[in-house]
């Protein structure tokens, strides 16, 4: 049974704490800045904190599951650290602007800018949700505790 909840727990946080995008902590010039579209590397280390944080008390604590109504939930009580730890690597290394933008605005693909754009942020979510999805649900990672 394929469980999405964790699949839609990842892809949302990676969304909405993507530096630049709605918030970024610290900012350029201040300790927070809104949709400025830049990134840092102690930005993108704080925003992964944070989405750790976020991503162990919905998957973790809360056990947040979407799957088929209609077979039984027969889901393993022991922690399944795996949405969790490739989540977060997943994150750092697709956060736009850290490794690659791609695109840029004048460039198809750059590296280490720490700039993003709305369609750089969109193609990076695109990547994120394709290879957690294939981790998670056709690979079937688990690392339990």
């Amino acid at each position: 049974m394929s469980d999405w909840g964790p699949v839609f727990v990842a892809v949302v946080l990676f969304i909405l704490l993507t530096p630049g995008l709605l918030i970024q902590v610290p900012g350029k010039s201040r300790y927070i800045e809104f949709g400025n579209f830049q990134t840092s590397g102690v930005s993108i280390l704080v925003h992964s904190i944070i989405y750790f944080a976020l991503i162990c008390i919905f998957l973790l604590a809360v056990g947040v599951h979407i799957s088929n109504l209609f077979k039984s939930r027969n889901f393993l009580v022991m922690a399944d650290w795996a949405p969790v730890v490739i989540g977060v690597v997943l994150f750092v290394l697709l956060s736009p602007g850290l490794l690659f933008s791609f695109p840029r605005n004048s460039k198809q693909l750059e590296f280490g800018s720490m700039k993003t754009n709305g369609k750089a942020i969109a193609i990076h979510t695109v990547l994120f949700f394709a290879i957690y999805a294939v981790s998670i649900l056709a690979a079937h990672l688990h690392i339990y505790t």
